[in-house]
């Protein structure tokens, strides 16, 4: 399989929501390994912003630039993407029924904010534009995962808008983060750590994919070597039976069925049937090709991302890839290293 890693070194980085469970890994991650020219972490939380700040990693590290700003606001966007190579858009509201409750709060941060990161990308002539999206804007059911789908179209279609700028889009799809904020395994092992008498699922033929942040931070920087613009990625990764995630993390502790709350889905769909058409296979990804009149498929060579069946679909409960307890665990402590 060919490497496609971009080389980062010299280049000018800026990641939105950058004081995220993403946005931290991949920033330390991006300093290790490279030696960008800058790296701007764009959000409006100046609390993360300095507790970020004091990390070994991050501390007095020349390249790096705290930015306060909301991706709201596209005068500021564009301000704090001046001379910028290469922007990473991981800002969102991702709370399911926080945002079924705030439903305009929602629209602003994921879809119109995704409008000014587009628009503040080709003012800038930002070469590269990533946008990180979510197994729940394939199908969606819940207003998260339709203003994420919205988001995703708005980024695919942003190749149209670009014209002589050189400015190019594409978008990561990945399911459940372990270790992340929001996810099922920190909330269980809040529970675990409180000394909670159950764990509470809401139904127990639950399925999910799951993917480690470091796992993400690579897939996220080997599709930057890899876009041409206007594609889907989506990672092959394991599911999991949210039963089985309790039982590896608190196998005494019984567990409570509640009952699927309101935009909650029993799997998650990551490439939908309707998809299927467009959608070539990889050794260790999916790209779902943009339906538009000036893509070409030479930059993925036929050898290597193959048409796969009309009838496929990726999700969570066919998925042929599992993980099991211990698998889980080890999982679980690599992200604690």
């Amino acid at each position: 399989m060919p490497d496609f890693t971009d080389d980062l070194n010299g280049k000018s980085i800026l990641i939105t929501g950058g004081t995220g469970s993403f946005g931290r890994r991949f920033v330390k991650h991006v300093l290790t390994h490279y030696r960008p020219r800058k790296l701007v972490v764009f959000s409006r939380d100046e609390m993360k912003q300095w507790e970020m700040s004091l990390d070994p990693v991050i501390q007095d590290n020349p390249a790096v630039r705290f930015f306060i700003g909301d991706v709201r606001d596209q005068s500021r966007l564009e301000m704090a993407m001046r001379d910028t190579d290469i922007v990473i858009h991981a800002a969102a509201l991702k709370h399911v029924p926080a945002a079924e409750y705030n439903p305009f709060e929602c629209i602003h941060t994921n879809v119109l904010g995704a409008e000014h990161v587009v628009n503040s990308a080709i003012r800038c002539d930002v070469g590269q534009v990533i946008a990180l999206s979510t197994d729940k804007a394939a199908n969606p059911i819940n207003l998260y995962g339709a203003s994420k789908l919205a988001s995703d179209k708005i980024f695919i279609a942003a190749n149209n808008l670009s014209g002589k700028s050189p400015t190019r889009f594409a978008v990561v799809r990945y399911g459940n983060v372990v270790g992340s904020r929001g996810s099922v395994i920190p909330l269980f092992q809040k529970m675990i750590r409180d000394g909670a008498d159950h764990l509470p699922i809401t139904d127990e033929r639950m399925t999910r994919f799951f993917i480690t942040l470091d796992q993400g931070v690579a897939f996220v920087l080997s599709c930057l070597g890899m876009m041409s613009g206007g594609e889907i990625f989506v990672p092959k990764i394991p599911s999991m039976h949210i039963t089985d995630i309790a039982a590896a993390l608190a196998p005494d502790l019984p567990v409570r069925f509640t009952g699927i709350r309101p935009g909650e889905k029993l799997h998650e769909v990551m490439i939908p049937e309707d998809s299927a058409r467009n959608t070539v296979e990889m050794q260790d990804r999916y790209v779902i090709e943009p339906e538009m009149v000036w893509w070409s498929r030479k930059d993925l060579p036929r050898d290597i991302a193959k048409p796969v069946a009309e009838d496929f679909s990726y999700a969570s409960n066919t998925n042929v890839d599992w993980i099991d307890a211990t698998q889980l665990r080890a999982l679980i402590e690599d992200e604690a290293h």
